[in-house]
């Protein structure tokens, strides 16, 4: 049953956040059903969860456009708003074949909204769910789609001129504060999104936009420039890491991924080297930048689509701090959540004498070794690997742990003294480590290279120090907290890690589609 309006009042008080309880729809298969819409029914795919029908979306029509077509969009205004203040607007651009109050259960805007106060619009595509975007057509030509337009024809879109309307309309309906105007979109409407940002972001403080990433020959011209008429926006890329790529492309998705984040951190001016915050599955990458900011995250085992709690991260991160001045500079002040990394973390990757190291890339004596624990006894002469693990230097392990390291003259041996008091002992080629008079067994035997002793890190950071360790994509990240390494920001890593971080690095020769 669908509550009545007069519930709102009641659960929403102070700005606190409330989630309503939904009636799960276990046995759907579709991912926007229409029996979702004013009731109860939520639905879940695999992180992709629906929200109850928001109270009080209210659903709108009319002509907005020059040519007399009719278009439909919701509007969210929370109790919270405030007609005496200048208030942040918040477009909301639905995935492709879904519709604008789609996006509101989908997303956690409204939720948002209610502890903000700020408006929300959720307008739909005007043909066929999907929305007009340059380049779509071209590899998925269907008679039902919308005509794509050229880069030169996307002003004169009924899209286009849509969110101008939109934007007009909202002016005269609520206090919108002009400075503070965002859009995010999933899918197709982060193509609509990333568009709208190139061509129009200059009206835009921040964009967002969740899914999956542009194609490049709309962003690069064959030598590697840009192509960008709007200027620098702030903007936020969410990039699921299950996010697949669409039906017949042909291109690589570490590729397209890295790409797309080199051209918003060209636009903006961001600096190559980021504050890195993994909490749990989503791993974030903060960019500063001369002109505006930059945030990259990569979700742990996520599909195509956005998570739930998007909105939220959207805005406590990145635009609860901003605002676009009169002269168009954007202005980046303090945020919700601080913009900052893992204050205790560590990233390595074999083969590399670099570590990763309070947000830094610093260096290490010997580069840590990929090592496979064989397993030969009755094999019959043959071998199994029973585990692989990376063994990095003991000294860099001792500044991690605040203890001091004390080899042995012929390096052959190496203690360590921890603050609490105890003493470790390590020796070559045993898996032994000495701990009080007592002896473990490591995960394999410690390595002699260089002069030095290396162990694996995974042990060490686990037993000893009671850290997290997470493990993906030829990387190994330690931290004091939950952590769900997923594979592009290990890519990210190993950019760093390899002194292979900047745009200009990958775009000297032009850019790669493949």
């Amino acid at each position: 049953v669908f509550p009545k309006p007069g519930m709102r009042e009641e659960i929403v008080m102070n700005k606190r956040v409330f989630l309503r309880p939904g009636v799960p729809n276990d046995d759907n298969r579709e991912y926007l059903p229409e029996a979702i819409k004013e009731s109860s029914m939520v639905v879940n795919e695999n992180g992709n969860n629906s929200i109850p029908y928001p109270i009080g979306l209210e659903e709108c029509h009319g002509v907005l456009v020059d040519d007399g077509e009719p278009d439909t969009w919701y509007v969210y205004v929370p109790k919270t708003y405030d007609p005496e203040k200048k208030t942040p607007l918040i477009f909301g651009m639905h995935g492709g074949l879904m519709t604008g109050w789609g996006h509101a259960v989908y997303t956690s805007w409204t939720l948002v909204a209610d502890r903000e106060g700020f408006i929300c619009v959720f307008p739909d595509a005007h043909m066929a769910r999907m929305w007009q975007v340059e380049g779509i057509q071209h590899e998925h030509p269907s008679p039902d789609l919308p005509v794509m337009p050229e880069a030169k024809d996307i002003g004169a879109t009924h899209d286009t001129k849509m969110v101008f309307a939109l934007i007009d309309l909202m002016k005269k309906r609520f206090n919108v504060d002009e400075s503070r105007i965002f859009m995010q979109g999933m899918s197709m409407g982060n193509f609509m999104t990333g568009q709208f940002s190139r061509f129009y972001g200059q009206i835009l403080a921040g964009a967002a936009g969740s899914g999956g990433p542009c194609r490049l020959r709309l962003l690069f011209e064959d030598d590697g420039t840009v192509k960008n008429v709007a200027g620098p926006v702030a903007v936020w890329q969410s990039r699921p890491e299950k996010n697949g790529l669409p039906p017949r492309a042909e291109y690589n998705e570490e590729l397209i991924n890295k790409y797309n984040r080199f051209y918003w951190m060209l636009i903006n001016g961001s600096n190559p080297v980021p504050q890195i915050r993994i909490e749990g599955e989503n791993n974030i990458a903060f960019y500063t930048g001369t002109r505006a900011p930059l945030t990259y995250i990569d979700i742990k085992n996520r599909d195509h689509g956005q998570t739930l709690d998007e909105a939220f991260l959207y805005w406590d991160y990145m635009f609860s701090g901003l605002h676009r001045e009169p002269d168009g500079t954007i202005v980046f002040g303090k945020t919700r959540l601080p913009r900052t990394g893992d204050s205790y973390a560590a990233a390595f990757t074999p083969g590399t004498a670099k570590v990763w190291w309070h947000n830094r890339v610093l260096p290490l004596s010997t580069a840590p070794v990929q090592w496979k624990k064989m397993k030969y006894h009755g094999l019959n002469g043959g071998q199994k690997i029973r585990g692989e693990y990376l063994c990095v230097p003991l000294q860099f392990l001792a500044e991690m742990a605040d203890a001091r390291y004390q080899p042995s003259a012929d390096t052959l041996t190496a203690s360590l003294f921890m603050p609490d008091g105890r003493e470790l002992q390590f020796a070559r080629g045993s898996i032994g480590c000495v701990m009080e008079d007592t002896l473990r067994s490591m995960y394999c035997e410690a390595l002699h290279r260089n002069g030095e002793l290396l162990v694996s890190v995974e042990w060490f950071c686990k037993y000893v120090l009671n850290m997290h360790v997470s493990v993906c994509n030829d990387v190994v990240y330690v931290a004091d907290h939950f952590i769900d390494l997923s594979f592009f920001m290990a890519d990210l890593i190993k950019d760093l890690l390899h002194n292979n971080a900047e745009p200009e690095k990958w775009l000297e020769n032009g850019f790669r589609e493949n």
